[in-house]
């Protein structure tokens, strides 16, 4: 496997810096009735529909920020993908504008299933952040429980973060091809899509010959919720994936795919990201496509 910074062993905590990756509805209140300083990142995005903006201002967490996963979480789109990792300046920038502090604990939230909240996550991770957690269930959680939300934006104190890149590892296209024999690459879109049935996004379908698909949706619950950590385990264990072996995961652009590390990292199963993923690897036409369930 090439992978472009190591894969971390599995009982290192590398990565999630010793901080769980989830924390629950009433463990954030407590929180946030004690005052115990936390910035919180509202990550509501949609790949087709109206902007998270328009979500965020009919309603958030009392003192959440809006982070725009296109401009403040990936570069501009281009041959390396449609969500490429950003510069370190430009993440760093973003970052401090929302709040974000090397001392204080980070929320990140979606609507629901934590999708755009696990790219953050790992985002925040990958240039160094070590306490940052999802809100399991988002804020759709967060409202079932009968919490308040709020419509004002916050005045933000500007953070103090600092972008130290390459905390996680990350797979480039020679990197994810290699991992695809050699070890384990799970693709984490939908089934008609691994297939090459349909493709909406990307001008090629199919997948990375030796690919296995497993979709996100398969990660969480009805309500969003992530599966207990056992039911992950024995969801990734049929598909070949432990912690025995070199794994990696890709999507169309890296976003869902981050939410399958996230759900690998709750099994136990360190893995890599392929960040330009589906849509940097059809770039190159010399990369082969495979179709159908093989």
């Amino acid at each position: 496997m090439n992978p472009t910074s190591p894969l971390p062993n599995p009982g290192d905590g590398g990565q999630t810096g010793g901080v769980h990756p989830l924390i629950e509805v009433p463990a954030l209140d407590r929180l946030l009735r004690r005052q115990t300083p936390v910035v919180l990142l509202d990550a509501r995005w949609h790949l087709a529909g109206p902007p998270g903006i328009e979500s965020y201002r009919r309603g958030h967490l009392p003192g959440a920020v809006f982070v725009d996963l296109d401009r403040d979480v990936a570069g501009p789109p281009g041959p390396g993908g449609r969500h490429p990792l950003p510069e370190s300046v430009a993440f760093e920038a973003a970052m401090r504008r929302a709040g974000v502090s090397e001392d204080r604990l980070v929320v990140v939230y979606d609507d629901a299933d934590s999708t755009a909240a696990a790219r953050v996550w790992w985002s925040l991770r990958y240039f160094g952040h070590e306490r940052v957690r999802v809100l399991d269930g988002g804020y759709r959680a967060w409202t079932e429980a009968g919490h308040p939300v709020s419509t004002e934006e916050p005045d933000v104190k500007p953070g103090d973060f600092i972008a130290h890149p390459g905390r996680l590892p990350v797979l480039d296209a020679e990197g994810a091809a290699e991992l695809a024999t050699a070890g384990v690459l799970l693709d984490a879109r939908a089934a008609e899509r691994y297939r090459g049935e349909q493709e909406p996004v990307d001008p090629v379908a199919g997948h990375i010959p030796g690919a296995r698909n497993a979709p996100t949706s398969g990660n969480v619950g009805v309500d969003g919720r992530f599966l207990p950590p056992e039911l992950l385990r024995e969801r990734f264990a049929k598909l070949g994936a432990t912690d025995a072996l070199d794994v990696g995961a890709y999507c169309g652009s890296g976003v869902t795919a981050a939410h399958e590390i996230l759900a690998l990292n709750l099994a136990g199963i360190p893995a890599a990201l392929y960040v330009g993923s589906w849509s940097n690897w059809v770039t190159d036409p010399s990369n082969p496509v495979a179709t159908g369930e093989n």
